[in-house]
């Protein structure tokens, strides 16, 4: 279906679809069932997103992407979506999108040069440390544990995260820590940069989990013990961690509403040409009505969600926060397409569940997404305070996530 997406975006979306196609899609097809591709691998599919002009478009052009406008990119991302190496070949890929964007908007000069343009070039990677285990932060960011103190021209940081996306690669990463002890969270928090090899950084684990496939993506526990790092590593403003996170999470929720609505529809593909070709009970699976309107009601409610997706971009895009458009796209989105691609593993019976199509590798990866970004019962919490107008002007609704 159309959808009233800028010029360029819809012409940038028709390549990368293309790319995908043509590149991406015979490299996963390569690796189904087999673990995650190799770094070399995913670094000459973006030599290829280059050559093509398609890296980095939601990066600015002076650090090697395309300078897309938010409303632009989100149909580019969309189109990556469409197989779950995508993302990373065109370098729009979470924990490190996500991230890109925050030093982007609050980012020092220094820590543009030192962590934007490596990771805009694909030669570093990112961790944003956040979530915290029982008794610390989880779905109420009010009970984040780890803190940053002075000692002198250095943060001193203690705590314990999980759920780090990538954090067990990363070269640096943002960690949310209190910083002021006697402020409310909200109030008392900040975002600092570590370096992954700073002293007293310790890795615990990869956390085991649901999917990851052919991307390979971990979410690590790490500890801070005593980690030391220069005051000028303060990300932003000394106590603003939570209004910073919010710029970066309300519209990393939305670009991954686009790019799991790219493996939805990919996943739809992929059943309605399986049905069409598979022939049992004298006919075509497709000729059938009852599998017909299971596809049905699968394309209506994935148009749905996309244009959900579409108005709440739009808000963003005008300068609004749109807690409730962007609460309200990260609850349907993410039960739609879990619900689409669940359709389209039983439309293919055994094949759907075997690793020689890629939605059993979909199907694994698209449940953290009910989850990440927040869970569902939280966004609804926002839709319903909005619903009942009993919502706190003083109080910010930050939800936190395990991925990016």
């Amino acid at each position: 279906m159309k959808y009233d997406d800028p010029t360029r975006a819809q012409a940038v979306a028709e390549r990368v679809r293309t790319f995908v196609d043509e590149e991406v899609v015979p490299v996963e097809r390569e690796t189904l069932g087999e673990g995650p591709v190799s770094d070399d691998t995913v670094s000459r599919l973006r030599e290829e997103a280059r050559d093509r002009e398609l890296y980095a478009p939601q990066v600015p052009e002076e650090y090697g992407g395309m300078g897309m406008g938010y409303r632009e990119m989100l149909p580019v991302f969309e189109a990556a979506g469409r197989s779950l190496l995508g993302p990373a070949a065109i370098r729009v890929d979470a924990p490190d999108e996500g991230n890109m964007h925050t030093l982007e908007l609050v980012g020092t000069d220094d820590q543009k040069e030192r962590w934007l343009e490596p990771l805009a070039e694909g030669e570093a990677k990112s961790g944003f440390a956040m979530t915290e285990p029982a008794p610390g932060a989880g779905s109420d960011p009010k009970m984040i544990r780890t803190t940053a103190e002075k000692d002198g021209d250095e943060w001193v940081i203690d705590g314990h995260k999980w759920w780090t996306t990538q954090g067990s690669d990363a070269d640096v990463l943002l960690v949310m820590a209190r910083t002021d002890q006697d402020a409310h969270p909200y109030e008392g928090c900040s975002i600092i940069l570590v370096p992954a090899d700073t002293p007293g950084v310790h890795v615990e684990r990869d956390i085991p989990h649901v999917g990851g496939g052919v991307t390979g993506l971990s979410h690590a526990e790490i500890r801070f013990d005593d980690v030391r790092v220069p005051e000028e590593n303060l990300l932003g403003d000394e106590n603003a961690g939570f209004a910073i996170a919010q710029q970066r999470l309300g519209p990393a929720r939305l670009t991954h509403c686009m790019r799991y609505s790219g493996m939805a529809e990919r996943a739809l593909d992929v059943a309605k040409a399986y049905a069409s070709e598979r022939t049992a009970f004298d006919g075509a699976l497709a000729e059938k009505q009852a599998l017909r309107f299971e596809v049905a009601d699968a394309e209506i409610r994935l148009h749905a969600a996309r244009t959900t997706v579409r108005h709440a971009a739009d808000r963003i895009a005008a300068g609004e926060e749109a807690r409730v458009e962007v609460a309200t796209s990260k609850v349907f989105t993410a039960n739609v397409v879990q619900d689409v691609i669940d359709t389209a593993v039983q439309m293919c019976g055994g094949n759907g569940i075997g690793k020689d199509l890629p939605l059993a590798d979909f199907y694994e990866n698209v449940r953290q997404f009910r989850i990440v970004d927040g869970a569902d019962e939280v966004h609804k919490r926002v839709v319903a305070r909005d619903a009942f107008d009993d919502v706190d002007p003083g109080e910010v609704d930050h939800l936190t996530r395990y991925d990016e």
